[in-house]
This record gives C-alpha cells, structure tokens and sequence, in this order.
C-alpha cells in the first residue's frame, strides 16, 4: 500500500518517530526525515524557519510530490518553577509553529488523497506537575489537527494520535507500571506507527479531523483511594 509512496517525518532519529520511519520504509515507502539529531534526510531544527524551507525545498526537488506527513518532532518538558521564556518559546516553535509551517510549505506539492497525521499527546488533556512546556504544545498540536483537516478538505485528511505511556527503551515493565494501564501492559512504539499507517491507509478514508488516545486505556481507568489496590503512600 506505501509502496513509493513519498513519507515526511519530523524527529525520526529515535522512539516513536524512528519505529514509524522503519516501518514504513519496511512497507516500502520513501521515507524523508529531519532532526536535530545527526543521520536523518535532513539534519536540522524544525524551529527555524530557514531550514523547514531548506528541507522542503530538498524533497521536492528530488521527489516533486508527497503522499503523507507525519509530525511527530518533541517539544521540550519544563515546568512552570523553571521553564524560561526562551525554552517556552522554543518548544511551542517545535510543538505547533513547525508542524503549521511544514504543512503550508507542503500544501501545494500533496498528492491525491495525500494524508496528514500529527503525534499528540494524553498530556493535551491531562498533566503530572512541571510539564507546562509540552503539555502547552500538545494542546496546540490537537486543536491545529481539526483546524487543518477543515481547512485542507478535499487536499488531505489530517488526523492527530495521542500515545500515552509508551517505553522506547525495551524495558520490561511489571508489577503496578503494567496493572496500571487497563490492557495490562505499557505501549511500544510499534502501537504507535501501526495506527499511523492506519490512518494514512485507504482504510481509513472516512476519517479527518480526529485525535486517537492509545495509551492502553490508562487515562480511562478511575483512581480512588484504597479502591482496586490503590493507596497513597
């Protein structure tokens, strides 16, 4: 189904976004990546204007077209007692600015039936203390989602994911960090990319403007003290 299909991916280099790299490239997709770290298609800062432009610019010159964007890039985790206007900044430029900016400098060179998936986050609907930073920006990101598929109608379906605990370091998670999570375990960033090639298959046509919670059912599970083993220690 990817065959050839022409990829955009930002912050492929490693977790999630690598394990989506791969497994469309797998499936035998083109895939174009850019990241601040070093091996990507493109190494670079989404944040700065210049080098989204300079990226793109790259792509199209050597592929003319793309079928399928994935923004996916991580903003920076810094709270309220010690996250700077600088970093704040940052982050929401790596967050929100970047994935708009890249879709509109896309816009023209999509291709029919061109699909468009934008990695969220559980945090954009509920926070542990500190993370202002990239809950801010994950809240940004879900609402640019709906903005965009109405905007791109008829241009491309655009459709966000929101992972909650998901373990990119093959650690075996046991004990209460699996009882946790309604289906028993904790994520693996192949949930993740299954449900982005999903999203951008013919399966699911029908589908725009969507956030996807995958996080095991942990943000449904209801928390009351000495209820369900549960207690504050």
């Amino acid at each position: 189904m990817f065959n050839q299909k022409v990829v955009v991916i930002t912050g492929d280099q490693s977790g999630i976004g690598k394990c989506i790299k791969e497994s469309f490239e797998n499936d035998g997709a083109i895939v174009c990546g850019i990241d601040i770290q070093e091996g990507s298609y493109y190494h670079g800062d989404i944040a700065d204007e210049k080098v989204l432009k300079a990226f793109v610019s790259k792509v199209i010159t050597q592929y003319k077209k793309v079928d399928i964007i994935v923004n996916n890039a991580l903003p920076i985790m810094k709270g309220i007692d010690d996250c700077t206007y600088e970093e704040f900044q940052y982050a929401l430029s790596v967050g929100i600015t970047a994935p708009f900016y890249l879709v509109k400098l896309l816009k023209p060179h999509l291709n029919k039936d061109a699909s468009i998936v934008n990695i969220c986050s559980t945090r954009a609907a509920m926070s542990q203390a500190q993370t202002e930073s990239y809950s801010a920006a994950k809240g940004g990101v879900h609402a640019l989602t709906h903005a965009m598929a109405v905007s791109l109608s008829g241009i491309a379906r655009v459709n966000a994911i929101s992972p909650g605990w998901i373990d990119t370091t093959n650690t075996n998670f046991e004990g209460a960090n699996a009882y946790q999570h309604p289906a028993g375990r904790v994520g693996k960033p192949e949930d993740i990319a299954q449900m982005v090639k999903f999203l951008c298959s013919d399966d699911a046509a029908f589908i725009t403007g969507e956030n996807i919670t995958i996080d095991g059912g942990m943000s449904k599970l209801m928390i009351y003290h000495n209820d369900q083993g549960w207690s504050l220690q």
